[in-house]
């Protein structure tokens, strides 16, 4: 057995050392995917366009792979330069900026140019598609932990009855059979299980008191997102404007829905669908906001009395956090779809994040500062005060600025 152990070794360390390789190209593999959805997804999609144009074929389209690069660390000077190109893409986006990515090396861009143009949009299998129910393996699973202890426990038995015969065998006198149930060995290992089963259901659910991901009611009228903002490409902040001037973000008026559909009576998209799978009337939920604003299409007057939506709220945070949407969108520069997920897709809403402290914090401790730059004029203007952090970044003494060093997990700034 001893001369063995060398060999045995070798093909050990040699295991690890293909696993590790193997790993290491996955990991590669994934850094363009990982780099375009922590960086690139809350506006654009390879194929399809978004707050963003669609990035697949970008590189045809731009084929100098440095004015790529010049365009993502800074954009506003490649506008100043007069490029045509990126000129002409900044007027048809409505004049909107794109947010400048320095801490992206050359290597990190052109890992997520290599994922965008190797996309292809998943295939929807036939389950898939308006009301398919989700894929939910936890049955599947507790029935395989099932057969596994009863097998486990078939073996300890049968490991039993084999000491059994080799003590008969060899003389030695037999212990009296202990029964099952008085088995201190099955018990304490039943016990075990049960306690780590039990503790870990008991903190999962005890983790998600008060938390609402995924939470997706039904609205008193059918709105689509998806309708609006993605195929209409009507702004939030047209409907949502508090999200950009205060700290709430304001569900709209009655009166705001009426600004478009005193025009638009009557729905011609694609088809509309609930969760479940029923198709929906556009058409019909439009009447529904002629109803609640007392407005009569016919003869094109208000002749009832208006009465608010009763729209069901779907993200709310205890009163004990204070949360400031402008403090984020507008002094931030954070994307609606960092926190309400790619909103421009959905149909009707659901709560995309967990919202929890955890979540919050670890985006503090990510997020990148805009400082203000006087020599540029680009940047933030909200954040001049902070000279120290200044001085720094000019004399190369620190690359970027997250939110945390400036106080952003501090407890009072949340809780007070």
């Amino acid at each position: 057995m001893i001369h063995h152990r060398p060999i045995v070794k070798d093909i050990f360390i040699s295991l690890f050392f293909l696993t590790s390789l193997s790993l290491g190209f996955t990991a590669s593999a994934q850094d363009g995917k990982m780099l375009f959805q922590n960086n690139c997804s809350t506006c654009h999609n390879p194929v399809n366009d978004g707050v963003g144009p669609a990035l697949k074929g970008v590189t045809s389209r731009v084929p100098d792979n440095k004015l790529l690069h010049a365009w993502i660390h800074n954009n506003a000077a490649v506008l100043a330069s007069g490029n045509p190109y990126f000129n002409a893409l900044y007027k048809s986006r409505g004049g909107a900026a794109m947010n400048i990515f320095t801490q992206l090396s050359d290597k990190d861009i052109d890992a997520i140019l290599a994922y965008v143009e190797n996309y292809a949009p998943p295939v929807k299998g036939p389950k898939e598609g308006p009301g398919a129910p989700e894929e939910d393996n936890s049955l599947l699973y507790g029935i395989l932990t099932l057969i596994l202890a009863v097998i486990t426990l078939v073996l300890l038995q049968v490991n039993s009855n084999l000491k059994k015969l080799s003590d008969d065998k060899e003389g030695v006198p037999a212990s009296e059979p202990v029964p099952f149930y008085r088995n201190k060995a099955y018990i304490a290992m039943i016990a075990v299980i049960l306690f780590i089963v039990c503790g870990y259901y008991l903190s999962q659910a005890a983790i998600g008191l008060g938390r609402n991901k995924d939470y997706q009611p039904e609205q008193p009228i059918y709105y689509s997102h998806k309708v609006h903002v993605g195929t209409n490409q009507i702004s939030c902040l047209y409907c949502h404007g508090g999200a950009y001037e205060g700290r709430h973000a304001n569900i709209p008026s009655v009166n705001m829905c009426m600004n478009c559909h005193m025009a638009i009576t009557e729905y011609k998209g694609d088809k509309l669908f609930r969760e479940d799978g029923t198709e929906v009337n556009g058409t019909a939920e439009i009447q529904k906001i002629y109803a609640a604003s007392g407005w009569d299409p016919k003869v094109k007057k208000y002749t009832g009395e208006p009465k608010p939506i009763e729209w069901t709220r779907i993200h709310n945070l205890p009163d004990y956090v204070y949360f400031n949407h402008s403090q984020h969108t507008r002094a931030g520069k954070v994307q609606c779809q960092t926190c309400h997920g790619p909103i421009q897709e959905m149909n009707e809403v659901k709560q995309f994040a967990d919202l929890s402290m955890g979540w919050c914090i670890n985006c503090h401790r990510e997020s990148k500062v805009n400082f203000y730059k006087p020599e540029t004029g680009e940047g933030n203007k909200f954040y001049s005060i902070y000279e120290q952090f200044h001085n720094d970044l000019n004399n190369h003494k620190i690359d970027s600025v997250t939110v945390e060093m400036i106080g952003g997990t501090e407890c009072q700034k949340c809780h007070y």
